[in-house]
């Protein structure tokens, strides 16, 4: 069978932390076994590679995340790239299209999609590993992974299946209906039917989903598909495939499962109480702080809060009102911090002037090894200030060795790159005119490529 992670969203409920350029699953906030700081799109790669399940695997994500993607996980997971967001249907659509034509995958062959962010045990994946021998036993059309409810919650879907005394103790169920996030008292009822929890993992073999995109009329071939994203409904899988199929059965799952799209419910996974800068009091209790920028916070005598600070912004919330944060906040500013494949950004300072001209401070760090594209910026000039590191600098085909404290000037449309030789940090300055929007032409990604073609012997 294939695993396809489904990658996408905001994550607005995780702001200022969260933005369009790093959305929840990219937080690195959890601790592994090694003690090492990880997010959860790491730690669920990691539990599909000790579940020996990462060579059939891809993550299906928005062309926004793909660096970020490949800097979290590595350059060697495949990637199937939405043009646009447009709901979890188009983006099972378009994973099913390029199995099939990019990987020439058998019609026949059992497809498991899951999101990219639970947080799960990893025996959870033997329940994964049981969804394609159920699939083919039921003869079902879809088959579900459904948790079993520990409290009746209102923020999840539930799967209300169809009992019948000899299938109680069946590896799985026939599904009745669906219930989309009940009231508290509702839950209560459900739950007292056996139902269990939709944590958005299914199962269906490749032919279903391809003869589906058939009889509505769009591409099954990914090229055309792309180019066509914008014709698929923009809605859920659930509302657009799963409530209106026929034949269903469900895995239930005693074990632990978490959806941590809140700071309320990450924090209970949290080992630690403070990330960052900062100092808490004794008195504060259930309080949490995540910092990621240089001035200190201080908390006294605040429980059950979570202070989150990153460049974006400053959230000061209780716990149990942490989930209402994205009717709050205005998100129209751009991120003030992304995670690159090669480094990271973070903007410092963005003005804009009354004779027309802006300018953007921002400090950029690049990993040893890693390099720039080879570049121009067609309507900004640049100032970069090497404040740390030694790299290899190259300018409309000059070369240069360049170390902390050198300043080069970048005039607009200028090809240039650089590679860090150790690593790198830069103080970049840009600047144009507001009404000019800048555009970024890149010609080459590899350095070995920018050496061969771009360097004057």
């Amino acid at each position: 069978m294939k695993l396809v992670l489904l990658s996408g969203g905001s994550g607005k409920r995780l702001w200022p932390l969260s933005n369009d350029a790093r959305s929840k699953q990219f937080l690195k906030v959890l601790e592994n076994e090694s003690n090492e700081m990880v997010s959860m799109v790491q730690r669920v790669w990691s539990q599909i590679t000790a579940n020996g399940l990462s060579h059939q695997s891809y993550i299906a994500t928005s062309k926004s995340q793909i660096e970020i993607m490949r800097s979290q996980v590595g350059e060697d997971v495949p990637l199937i790239v939405e043009p646009e967001r447009r709901d979890t249907f188009a983006a099972v659509s378009l994973s099913a299209s390029y199995l099939y034509s990019q990987e020439l995958v058998p019609l026949d062959e059992v497809v498991v999609v899951l999101p990219v962010d639970p947080y799960v045990e990893n025996h959870f994946f033997s329940a994964v590993k049981q969804l394609e021998s159920v699939l083919n036993s039921a003869r079902a059309e879809i088959a579900l992974i459904g948790v079993k409810p520990t409290y009746p919650s209102s923020k999840y879907g539930y799967i209300i299946p169809s009992l019948r005394k000899h299938e109680i103790d069946s590896v799985y169920l026939p599904v009745s209906h669906f219930h989309e996030k009940p009231t508290e008292e509702a839950a209560e009822l459900l739950m007292s039917q056996e139902a269990l929890w939709n944590c958005g993992v299914f199962a269906f073999k490749l032919g279903y989903m391809i003869d589906l995109l058939e009889r509505k009329g769009l591409p099954v071939r990914y090229e055309e598909l792309s180019r066509e994203y914008f014709k698929i409904p923009k809605i859920s899988f659930d509302y657009e495939v799963l409530e209106k199929a026929a034949n269903i059965v469900v895995i239930p799952y005693k074990g632990y499962w978490k959806d941590l799209g809140t700071w309320n419910t990450l924090t209970e996974e949290m080992k630690n109480r403070q990330i960052g800068k900062g100092i808490m009091s004794d008195d504060c209790d259930n309080t949490h702080l995540i910092n990621e920028i240089d001035i200190p916070v201080s908390i006294l005598g605040l429980s059950n809060v979570v202070v989150a600070v990153s460049p974006d912004g400053i959230l000061v919330t209780d716990k149990s009102a942490s989930p209402k944060i994205k009717n709050y906040v205005n998100f129209d500013q751009g991120p003030m911090y992304e995670e690159r494949q090669w480094g990271w950004i973070r903007i410092l300072d963005d003005q804009y002037y009354e004779d027309g001209r802006c300018v953007s401070t921002k400090r950029v760090s690049i990993q040893k090894g890693k390099n720039l594209s080879y570049r121009m910026q067609v309507g900004r000039e640049e100032v970069w200030t090497i404040v740390k590191g030694k790299g290899e600098f190259i300018q409309n085909g000059n070369y240069m060795e360049v170390s902390a404290g050198n300043v080069l000037h970048i005039p607009m449309k200028t090809l240039h790159s650089i590679k860090a030789l150790t690593e790198l940090e830069i103080i970049v300055v840009q600047s144009g005119m507001k009404q000019e929007p800048n555009q970024i032409i890149e010609l080459y990604q590899n350095w070995n490529e920018i050496a061969e073609h771009c360097i004057k012997v």
